[in-house]
């Protein structure tokens, strides 16, 4: 006959295998309100002056799942007035894609 497995290790993965379905959701919730919040999505750009200051906002922003710095990776066009810049958080590596919109101030 062959022995029983001991009881205490199916618990101790029990307990860790919630823990991790738990993580999964809290970093699902994070991503969800980061594309929700201003620069997240196209939809949504962070106003600035000019695109000489996108960089440096860009870097000033932290991580939603970390609360990591930025490494800008790239910085383009995507349409007129619009920038997207994608980001990877140097702590965690966590991929971003940030909107900005330029807005000219224009005489009245």
């Amino acid at each position: 006959m062959l022995p029983s497995m001991s009881g205490s290790k199916r618990p101790e993965r029990t307990a860790r295998r919630a823990e991790e379905r738990d993580a999964r959701k809290r970093v699902r919730e994070r991503e969800k309100l980061a594309a929700l919040s201003p620069g997240g999505a196209r939809e949504r750009p962070i106003e600035v002056a000019s695109a000489a200051v996108i960089e440096g906002r860009a870097g000033s922003l932290a991580c939603p799942q970390c609360e990591g710095r930025y490494r800008l990776r790239d910085h383009r066009s995507a349409g007129p007035g619009l920038r997207c810049v994608d980001v990877t958080c140097q702590q965690c590596g966590a991929p971003r894609t940030l909107w900005f919109r330029i807005a000219f101030d224009e005489p009245n």
